[in-house]
């Protein structure tokens, strides 16, 4: 072959391999979150963590670019949420569905996903039961009960038998409710009362006061991260009971990052127990932080909705690798079932039977940092972490 032809060749290549390139189809992913309203930090983060997944590992993939179409779901509603997830799907073609902060909106939209032909990878939504509504749902955030199950033995560990429970009453509250039951009763503990309060409660007052008369030498809370969680924190300290030597245990939601500066010396001391801290000392973290910090705008609103955002990418780029940027939900999904790697909070899995995450938990202490800013110290660990809540493991 002459060099003219060889010339001619490569460019006749490079040429279709141009057009290839420029004929891939567009992968879209319709997030669904609160993006504004009293809930919209947390949407913020969402959007936080998808962006800093795509800073650091592209936006395309195998040539195929990823195009993210956010829908705003200020708080909790089904019929709109669902309205949502057929709008993106319908309309806006998405092949992927992400987000979701809230239990019920998820709910509303998993039955729709086998018509559809889309998966749903979970952001935040915590309660069990929604892996068992639909095979098409994966999730990278966490549930209450795995959360929530280790605080029942560290709690009698620290000498606390008898416990009042304070949750919000909706799935994940109840999840939470009766996952520390479990524990703390397995441990030798006595749940004493377990109060659960409407979602919209902001004055606590009153529930501070039915702690007090309980007799309790803990409490046990459990509400949705956000405006409900800080108020409570604040009431906790402010009517006394924090004095007083009541002993405080919740999943993290209650000391979220975004709160300490607002709650300041209140939440000192604090012991949660969840899956990701900020603070979290790992290469990987510190990568995820630099980039999700640069996404938000500020450290100061880098929350651990986050996280299950960028991990919940790093799902959804796997699929899209599997199925060459196809429209197959069902071979998508079959794609991370047993998928692990290293995240921001630590070794995850997404168990093949549940498509949950396993991942470690960690006890938790708010702690004065030498720069005078409040964080959440680890200072324990429980690793390798399945859905206690999920009877199928």
């Amino acid at each position: 072959m002459t060099a003219g032809k060889r010339i001619l060749g490569a460019a006749i290549g490079a040429l279709l391999m141009s057009s290839v390139s420029a004929y891939a189809e567009t992968v879209k992913v319709g997030i669904i979150g609160p993006f504004s309203g009293p809930f919209a930090l947390q949407g913020k983060n969402f959007q936080a963590g998808v962006e800093a997944y795509m800073a650091l590992n592209g936006k395309s993939v195998k040539g195929h670019d990823v195009e993210v179409i956010y829908r705003d779901l200020p708080a909790a509603n089904p019929a709109q949420s669902r309205a949502l997830a057929q709008e993106l799907v319908v309309k806006e073609k998405v092949q992927y569905l992400g987000g979701v902060y809230f239990t019920p909106d998820a709910m509303a939209i998993t039955p729709l996903l086998a018509q559809a032909n889309t998966p749903l990878v979970i952001f935040n939504a915590a309660t069990s039961a929604i892996m068992n509504t639909s095979p098409l749902v994966v999730r990278t955030s966490f549930t209450t009960a795995q959360t929530t199950t280790p605080l029942g033995k560290v709690a009698v560990d620290e000498g606390v038998k008898k416990v009042i429970s304070v949750v919000s009453d909706y799935g994940p509250g109840i999840d939470a409710e009766n996952a520390f039951k479990k524990a703390f009763e397995a441990a030798g503990g006595q749940v004493v009362e377990a109060i659960r309060m409407p979602m919209n409660t902001t004055d606590f007052s009153p529930i501070m006061q039915r702690v007090r008369d309980s007799g309790a030498a803990g409490v046990f809370a459990f509400l949705p991260s956000g405006p409900p969680t800080l108020g409570f924190v604040k009431a906790f300290n402010e009517t006394g009971l924090k004095k007083a030597g009541i002993k405080f245990y919740a999943p993290g939601d209650l000391t979220q990052e975004s709160d300490l500066p607002a709650l300041g010396e209140a939440a000192e001391g604090l012991k949660t127990s969840f899956h990701y801290a900020v603070a979290h000392d790992s290469p990987e973290n510190k990568k995820f932080v630099e980039a999700a910090t640069k996404a938000i705008g500020s450290a100061d609103q880098l929350s651990f909705p986050a996280v299950g955002a960028y991990d919940g990418m790093h799902v959804i780029y796997k699929m899209i690798e599997a199925t060459d940027g196809k429209q197959d939900a069902k071979k998508a999904v079959d794609a991370v079932k047993g998928l692990s790697w290293t995240s921001p909070r630590g070794p995850v899995r997404i168990e093949p039977e549940t498509r949950h995450i396993t991942q470690n938990i960690y006890l938790r202490e708010v702690a004065k940092g030498a720069d005078g800013k409040y964080f959440n110290k680890e200072i324990q660990t429980f690793p390798d972490q399945k859905d206690p809540g999920l009877a199928t493991q």
